[in-house]
């Protein structure tokens, strides 16, 4: 698949966005997306070792990567062929340590206006426990002419 062929973030499935991601951060990580729509995208991995921090525990900064990636896709679902989002804050609060076992996301709106977003996701081990949230706010750039 192409970025031309993801033009349109609408039609794209989980399916197809973990194809696309082949290779980038989010595939290193093993993020696999599970329901992508405009009003909420869920993905989901495996706690692995190469994933821990020294500590042997889930590295922090994979919940950052999976908070900003759930968040980006959902506003650029959301905002459409009116342009692009950007990324500009990312507040992540980690909650509950985490050796092993797959870790759920679910990313929703609380804010979607003309000039910004702000999207929370919340990530929860195999028992619903929340072990990370965290917030993205964006700029939506308007489509050039």
């Amino acid at each position: 698949m192409t970025e031309q062929e993801i033009r349109s973030m609408a039609d794209v499935t989980p399916e197809m966005m973990t194809k696309f991601a082949e290779g980038t951060f989010a595939d290193l990580i093993g993020l696999r997306y599970t329901e992508m729509t405009p009003d909420r995208v869920r993905g989901e991995w495996i706690v692995k070792p190469h994933l821990y921090q020294p500590a042997g525990i889930q590295n922090g900064g994979v919940y950052c990567t999976v908070i900003e990636t759930l968040a980006s896709i959902a506003g650029a679902i959301w905002y459409g062929a009116q342009g692009t989002v950007v990324g500009v804050n990312n507040n992540t609060d980690f909650l509950r340590a985490v050796r092993e076992g797959t870790l759920f996301a679910e990313a929703t709106p609380i804010h979607r206006g003309r000039l910004q977003q702000l999207w929370q996701v919340v990530i929860t081990d195999e028992q619903d426990r929340q072990v990370a949230r965290g917030q993205v706010r964006m700029q939506n750039l308007p489509k050039r002419d």
